[in-house]
């Protein structure tokens, strides 16, 4: 790590726990009791074989994650890919998620941008160099493509935070089922693919929109992940992609690594830059 990106790095985890701050979010547990095979029992097949996998079963149930990602973003078709580093922290006491980037714009100029969920309403904001606004956008769309992230993000690291009367588990066949959130007025439908073994190998909904140069597109959005690893226990994703199916084609956008050694779990939100 050299030194621009080492003080670039301690900014961002700064930043990052700054706007964790400004969401006052609730600390502590929602139920600390383990997850049963009968708190399961009624979820589909392949949903039971998915949740055994992760080690769900005989655990509390998970009421945070934080995360680091590194990989490469880039903002429309035919862009060339940008390094980028980002931070998240998702809590499931008031539904809630933080992921805060910074893409290395033509790899010199930092650009740092924050996609916020929280209480039904999301909101994504880009700053060159931190200081000129590049986007800003909110809204109904904005809404429920953060809702439909936050479930995503929960089906990879921490499914437990899903087991509430907010989400509803719908079979479709041996290797995939719907899952449902219902948060702030809005509900998002996402579909989930599983091997034989129960690893989530894609995820796939209609319920999120792209922010595109023109203007804001509802498309197919997939997140293939490309492998597991166990550390410390757990079952966490080692990378993926982030894809949109447009009519014009397929457009990944994004694709990196999770860093394992960041990740961590049920945090209050005064620690996740600890």
């Amino acid at each position: 790590m050299n030194l621009r990106e080492r003080i670039l790095g301690v900014g961002m985890r700064r930043r990052f726990q700054a706007r964790v701050d400004q969401l006052n979010l609730p600390a502590g547990s929602v139920d600390t009791a383990p997850v049963s095979e009968e708190d399961i029992a009624a979820l589909p097949s392949p949903a039971r074989r998915y949740l055994r996998f992760m080690g769900v079963v005989g655990r509390p149930r998970d009421w945070s994650f934080r995360a680091r990602f590194v990989g490469e973003f880039r903002q429309r078709p035919g862009q060339k890919f940008m390094t980028c580093e980002a931070w998240q922290y998702n809590t499931s006491r008031v539904p809630a998620r933080v992921y805060y980037m910074r893409i290395d714009f033509a790899g010199v100029l930092p650009m740092f941008g924050v996609d916020v969920y929280r209480a039904g309403q999301g909101r994504m904001h880009g700053k060159l160099l931190g200081l000129i606004t590049v986007a800003d956008g909110s809204g109904p769309e904005f809404d429920l493509s953060e809702l439909t992230t936050y479930v995503n993000d929960a089906l990879m690291f921490a499914p437990s935070m899903l087991l509430t009367p907010a989400v509803t588990w719908a079979a479709v066949d041996d290797y995939s089922f719907d899952v449902r959130m219902s948060d702030g007025g809005i509900s998002a439908t996402s579909r989930v693919f599983v091997d034989a073994h129960g690893r989530m190998v894609d995820f796939s909904t209609t319920d999120r929109w792209a922010a595109l140069p023109g203007g804001m597109t509802r498309a197919p959005w997939t997140t293939p992940i490309d492998g597991w690893s166990n550390h410390g226990g757990r079952w966490l994703p080692t990378g993926g992609h982030a894809i949109w199916h447009l009519d014009t084609g397929e457009f990944e956008y994004g694709h990196g690594r999770f860093v394992q050694e960041s990740i961590e779990f049920n945090m209050p939100p005064g620690a996740v830059q600890s």
